[in-house]
């Protein structure tokens, strides 16, 4: 059976896997995302994420097990928020949380969410493909009162935006137009493309 290996930490990405009927094996990547974004400061928001998400993808295919690689498909993510010509990760405080809300309440934004996968067969890389997905997403104003108690939960200080659409945040989410799981982080349209490209059906995958 082929084995799908999630290059990400993030829950929200594995829930979504697993709620679509698959159990990935994690094997978190140890890509210094902050020094990849500085060396590409003045890309645009698609290519940071697709550049972020192949090097995660390629970092966790050279970590795996002899069994595994054997046949597998390895994903990797990532995802950022734009709004302007800003684009925003994690925020690293809940001051830089609570800027960031101030700033985006009221208005839209882009979830753009990099897709790369690393088909491998005999421990030996057969494809690779890296895309995009772009959802666009209206935010609510919440009440400072509100607000005070989102930041105090720590939730948007561990996801791309300050956000999320499948945990607290989704209170303050008013209107999405695309793909709502690009927007938790992994996009089931975009992978399931790529996955067919790489010659892995999604009937593959399942449990």
């Amino acid at each position: 059976m082929t084995r799908l290996v999630l290059a990400s930490a993030s829950p929200a990405r594995l829930n979504v896997l697993r709620q679509a009927g698959v159990d990935p094996l994690v094997i978190v990547s140890n890509v210094d995302e902050d020094a990849l974004m500085a060396e590409h400061r003045d890309a645009s928001p698609e290519r940071v994420v697709t550049l972020l998400a192949a090097a995660k993808a390629r970092e966790s295919a050279s970590r795996l097990p002899v069994d595994i690689s054997a046949d597998c498909v390895v994903v990797g993510c990532d995802s950022m928020l734009a709004i302007d010509n800003a684009i925003w990760g994690k925020p690293a405080t809940i001051e830089a949380a609570r800027a960031r809300w101030q700033e985006m309440a009221g208005r839209a934004g882009v979830l753009h969410t990099g897709h790369s996968v690393i088909r491998i067969r005999n421990g030996v890389p057969t494809h690779e493909e890296t895309q995009s997905a772009a959802t666009s997403v209206r935010f609510a104003a919440p009440s400072s009162e509100d607000l005070d108690a989102y930041l105090a939960s720590g939730e948007p200080l561990s996801v791309a935006g300050a956000f999320t659409l499948d945990g607290l945040g989704g209170w303050f989410v008013d209107r999405i137009d695309g793909d709502p799981s690009n927007v938790i982080g992994i996009s089931l349209p975009l992978l399931r493309r790529l996955l067919s490209g790489a010659g892995v059906g999604v009937a593959d995958l399942w449990r």
